[in-house]
């Protein structure tokens, strides 16, 4: 039917400018781990860009709140793979220590008389707690997460989903 296919056709637009606005953040992001030396500068652009990106071309609450989530346990699932050496940030890129508070939780533990478990689960987080990542990682995995969003409305509509138009 031609609703169904302009429908898809729409879709498909609107992920291809989530991607052609990811990209552009992810430059923005090289851009800026490479070349400006104020993290907080850094984060705030990068926040921005991916807010605009969601207002812009989405603009559901339900994205906003997955795409924040996401943003922020994105980030932390990384924490095995930095630790394992899998991967690392560059040092002067590497400016959040998101566990680093963790060792005065501890202090506070230790004092107090804890079970084994206890302390397993408190040496596993002794071992991450000075792993640091980018604060910039978070709002990359925010504009992943939007095109995911538009490539899943795309999907669904090409199949004959029901779901395909969200409302603003």
């Amino acid at each position: 039917t031609h609703s169904s296919s302009s429908s898809s056709s729409s879709l498909l637009s609107s992920f291809i400018k989530d991607i052609i606005t990811k990209t552009s953040i992810s430059d923005i992001d090289i851009d800026i781990d490479t070349n400006i030396d104020t993290n907080r500068i850094n984060l705030s652009i990068m926040i921005i860009a991916a807010l605009l990106q969601w207002a812009v071309l989405d603009g559901t609450l339900l994205s906003l709140i997955t795409a924040s989530i996401v943003s922020i346990g994105g980030p932390l699932s990384e924490l095995p793979f930095v630790a394992n050496g899998f991967w690392h940030y560059i040092p002067s890129a590497a400016d959040y220590v998101p566990l680093a508070d963790v060792i005065k939780l501890d202090n506070t533990l230790v004092d107090v008389d804890v079970d084994v478990d206890m302390d397993v689960n408190l040496e596993f987080l002794r071992e991450y707690k000075d792993l640091a990542l980018s604060s910039i990682t978070g709002p990359c995995y925010f504009a992943v997460t939007m095109d995911a969003i538009a490539l899943g409305r795309w999907f669904n509509s090409s199949n004959g989903g029901s779901n395909t138009n969200v409302e603003k």
